[in-house]
C-alpha cells in the first residue's frame, strides 16, 4: 500500500508539471483563426504567409520563450519584449501594445493578433520577423494551408 500511494503521488506530481515543450497549435487550426481574425489580405499577406512566419518563429508552440540577450520573445509570434509588450524584466521596455508578454503564451490569439497587426504595421508588413524572410518570403506557401480551407 505504501510503495502504491507513493507511485500515486509521484504520477499525480508528473502530470502537474509544465510541458518543456508547450501546446503547439495544429496548422489548420491556426490558419482558421488567423482567416477569422483578418489576416487573409492583410498588408497584401496571405494566411499561408502568417502560417509559415509561426512555423519558423515558434514552431507552432504558443508557450514559446526565446531568450535574446537583453530581451524576450513571447508566443506563437514571437513578440519581443523590448518594444511590444511587458515581461517586468526587460529593462526599458516600450509596451506598444499596452499587455502583459505572458498573455501571448496562451492558445487564444486574439490578443496576439492585435499586437502583430501593429507591429506588420509599423514594420511595413512581415519583414519584421526574421523567421518570414528568411523561410517564407517570395516562396511558393501553399503546403502551409494545404488542406485547412
Amino acid at each position: 500500500m505504501k510503495m502504491y500511494l507513493s507511485l500515486s503521488i509521484c504520477f499525480l506530481a508528473a502530470l502537474a508539471m509544465p510541458s518543456a515543450e508547450g501546446k503547439k497549435i495544429e496548422r489548420c487550426k491556426l490558419a482558421r483563426e488567423l482567416k477569422r481574425h483578418g489576416f487573409n489580405g492583410f498588408l497584401r499577406s496571405t494566411v499561408a504567409d502568417w502560417v509559415c512566419l509561426v512555423a519558423h518563429e515558434s514552431n507552432y508552440n504558443t508557450s514559446a520563450i526565446k531568450d535574446k540577450g537583453h530581451s524576450h520573445n513571447y508566443g506563437l509570434f514571437q513578440i519581443n519584449s523590448k518594444e511590444w509588450c511587458d515581461d517586468g524584466k526587460t529593462s526599458g521596455a516600450q509596451n506598444a501594445c499596452h499587455i502583459k508578454c505572458s498573455k501571448f503564451l496562451n492558445d487564444d490569439i486574439e490578443d496576439d493578433s492585435k499586437c502583430v497587426k501593429k507591429i506588420a504595421l509599423k514594420a511595413h508588413g512581415l519583414s519584421a520577423w526574421p523567421g518570414w524572410k528568411e523561410h517564407c518570403k517570395g516562396k511558393d506557401l501553399s503546403k502551409y494551408v494545404k488542406g485547412c480551407f
